[in-house]
């Protein structure tokens, strides 16, 4: 199940829900109980992966291949 993020309207909270794709734009409920309104915001993300894993040596970013001063085997 996909992550998705809403903005309170009136005071912009920020608020993150684990919800199905077929719920992303249903209304939220609010989770104090108050009666706010609540839009789904563009979310950003990065997935980073480590850099400091011993390259294989067989070519490819890092492992030697493409010169971007990478891991030697």
């Amino acid at each position: 199940m996909p992550l998705y993020e809403y903005r309170c309207v009136e005071d912009g909270t920020l608020l993150t829900l684990l919800r199905p794709m077929r719920e992303a734009d249903a209304p939220v409920e609010d989770p104090e109980g108050l009666e706010r309104t609540w839009e789904r915001v563009q979310s950003l993300f990065s997935v980073d992966s480590p850099r400091d894993t011993p390259s294989s040596g067989t070519g490819g970013c890092c492992g030697g291949g493409c010169g971007c001063g990478g891991h030697s085997s």
